[in-house]
């Protein structure tokens, strides 16, 4: 007999939020953004899709998807290189009917052939700007048991300062939840108002038959927003549901939250909570194991594969083949692939992207609130 979450098919929209955090897609989407040392952001809702025994993902990508899919490649590494099923990237134009999208309703619009050609009962719909462990086994089974329509899963917080934007016209929208018991009976568009909220984690199931009629009759009235459009307008006629989950978050929501997140998994607590689940499975590079040479100092970092350290190093998180010159000390920094320190560098509060490289006795200072960011190939 099939179980209920080996019934579902995953649906991953990468370019969520991407107009939050501009400084890191202008040549990547958010689901590709690296984070913690060695991942992207989409592998935490990947990898937790297939620890879930869901293994046919669909990813509808809307711009900047080369790095997205030359990370992602053939699914290998998350056993989704499969004849049936596994993953399937539909990036815009790729066929006809695949353009480029402004809401989820146009972008499911344009794969209803590929849905309604699926076996699977029921969708996971879901963003990729959350680094989240996530059992959707769990989501599922109390989607079947409360008979609901569509199941929306949220958190108890405070609503992050990067999404509330008073003055200026959201281009990716947020939502919050009111409940009765467990059915949602209102949804909430970009709220402010200060306090511990229902926040929406934009990760939604729905029968799969369901979601196509929604969608068809939203495209035909114009409608972009499925939470908004569809969802919020039909509360009284659709049992909609709402799942808590009340496991570790990290939520990319501007430049700040991004250095913040990561430098959370610096206290063993929150890399516990995020990592001693199930496996986060991301793309293999073979390198060799980081070295400390002469008076190589590390304090309180986390330190991926490939790496050179002859300087000093503290409270930072160093991404693959990262390397720190003869006397340099870097503290408090987010250091991603490749990137070159020279001798004598000093570095506070800095986010450097791929392959920056910084030259020899150069000195950037940013601070907890405005880190200090340089682009993907900048040289200092």
């Amino acid at each position: 007999m099939m179980n209920s979450y080996d019934d579902a098919l995953g649906i991953i929209f990468p370019n969520s939020y991407d107009s939050l955090v501009p400084q890191l897609v202008t040549e990547r989407s958010m689901a590709s953004i690296p984070f913690g040392a060695r991942y992207r952001m989409i592998d935490f809702i990947l990898s937790s899709m297939v620890n879930s025994d869901i293994d046919n993902i669909a990813i509808i990508v809307r711009q900047n998807y080369h790095s997205l899919m030359d990370h992602l490649g053939t699914g290998r590494e998350w056993d989704l290189a499969r004849k049936n099923g596994g993953l399937n990237i539909f990036p815009p134009y790729a066929e006809k009917t695949v353009k480029v999208y402004t809401g989820r309703v146009e972008a499911l619009e344009s794969i209803l052939l590929f849905l309604r050609s699926q076996k699977e009962k029921y969708v996971v719909l879901t963003d990729a700007n959350l680094a989240v462990n996530f059992d959707f086994r769990e989501m599922i089974r109390r989607h079947t048991e409360s008979g609901a329509d569509i199941t929306i899963a949220y958190q108890r917080t405070e609503i992050p300062e990067g999404l509330i934007r008073p003055n200026e016209i959201a281009q990716d929208l947020y939502y919050t939840l009111a409940l009765d018991g467990t059915r949602v009976n209102k949804i909430y568009m970009n709220q402010t108002t200060p306090g511990i909220k229902n926040l929406a984690m934009n990760i939604y199931i729905v029968d799969r038959e369901l979601l196509i009629d929604l969608i068809n009759t939203a495209y035909v009235r114009g409608m972009s927003y499925f939470e908004r459009d569809i969802i919020a307008d039909r509360l009284d006629e659709l049992n909609v549901q709402g799942y808590e989950y009340d496991g570790y978050v990290a939520r990319i929501t501007d430049m700040k939250s991004y250095f913040d997140e990561n430098m959370k998994l610096l206290d063993d607590r929150n890399l516990d909570a995020l990592f001693s689940g199930n496996t986060i499975y991301t793309k293999i590079r073979d390198d060799n194991p980081t070295r400390y040479i002469g008076n190589a100092v590390a304090k309180n970092v986390m330190v991926a594969d490939g790496c050179v350290i002859e300087g000093t190093i503290e409270n930072s998180i160093l991404f693959r083949g990262v390397k720190i010159g003869k006397g340099a000390v870097v503290k408090n920094c987010v250091l991603m692939q490749d990137t070159v320190v020279g001798e004598k560098v000093m570095l506070d509060h800095v986010i450097t992207d791929k392959n920056v490289t910084i030259s020899a006795g150069k000195e950037l200072v940013g601070t907890a609130s405005f880190p200090v960011y340089a682009e993907k190939y900048r040289k200092i």
